[in-house]
């Protein structure tokens, strides 16, 4: 809960774009979730220093969310307040072949962009779910390619809202999905990346290429938080899942996908509770049968029901 005080600077300071006992099942992609105390949406990085101020001086966490992918929140909601970027979604070429994009600039956005001018270099995002400042926090990709292969600049507000810093590549610790070396609780909010001019069909074929891989490999008909566990080394989780004859396995609402076994489904009414019992239940069948601790992808946040 937030102390009165805290409720009245929160609304005196954002009016209608924050709201309180929110549930996270309506802002994740996997529809799972208990609420947030509250959920603000600043209206620009002005209203995100004013929030992230309020929320130091009364001992608030935050958390920011982008488009709820890569995160379970746990059945008992989340303390303080959920930042969503969603007005920060400005995008536009800069000289010398960059590209600066706002962290509420969705993969979908990016690469429409990156088609329609002819910028090649980011293809490997395309289908990637959610948005650029998720994208760089979890230094998201496939294969091997990374958003630490493209990006030049990340601009950061601290964790207190009292500062606003443009860090280049040489000051980032990017490491397996992670992106490490900042102050708890910064915020990311745009990101220079590097492009190439190219020409626009040849953009596009590559996307295609991609996207039609992801949807014959992926489930993305239903909800879910894209892939839950790392890759071991050396190997895939999702094979190891399904070598431990996971595939396809319910409990309650959830299941490992039947299409790839490294998501966890939605199939209707699904809990936390369902979720986390896969994912155990994913870890502690892997580890009888190959020895190899599965170490989960997927943000889990939150308190317990």
């Amino acid at each position: 809960m937030i102390a009165p005080a805290a409720r009245v600077a929160l609304e005196e300071a954002l009016g209608d774009r924050v709201r309180f006992d929110v549930p996270m099942s309506r802002h994740t992609s996997l529809r799972v979730g208990g609420p947030a105390d509250a959920l603000a949406v600043p209206q620009d990085r002005s209203d995100l220093a004013r929030l992230l101020r309020i929320c130091a001086v009364h001992g608030l966490p935050h958390h920011v969310l982008g488009s709820g992918f890569n995160t379970l929140v746990l059945d008992g909601g989340l303390p303080g307040v959920v930042v969503q970027l969603r007005h920060l979604r400005e995008i536009g070429e800069r000289p010398g072949g960059g590209l600066r994009a706002e962290a509420g600039v969705s993969h979908a956005t990016i690469t429409r962009f990156c088609v329609s001018r002819g910028l090649s270099g980011l293809e490997f995002a395309a289908g990637i779910p959610g948005s650029i400042g998720g994208w760089i926090a979890m230094n998201a990709g496939i294969g091997s390619r990374e958003a630490v292969d493209v990006v030049r600049e990340v601009e950061v507000v601290s964790p207190t809202g009292r500062q606003r810093r443009h860090l280049g590549r040489e000051a980032l610790r990017f490491s397996y999905r992670a992106l490490r070396g900042l102050a708890p609780g910064s915020v990311i909010v745009s990101a220079l990346l590097a492009v190439q001019l190219a020409e626009p069909a040849t953009v596009r074929a590559e996307v295609d290429r991609l996207l039609a891989a992801r949807g014959a490999s992926q489930p993305l008909n239903v909800p879910s938080c894209g892939s839950v566990f790392k890759n071991p080394p050396g190997g895939y989780a999702g094979q190891l899942i399904e070598q431990a004859g996971l595939k396809g396995e319910r409990l309650g609402g959830a299941q490992i996908s039947p299409v790839h076994a490294n998501f966890i489904a939605n199939t209707g009414g699904a809990t936390a509770v369902d979720v986390i019992g896969l994912i155990r239940r994913a870890q502690d069948e892997v580890w009888r049968q190959s020895a190899i601790r599965l170490e989960p992808e997927v943000r889990i946040q939150g308190r317990t029901a």
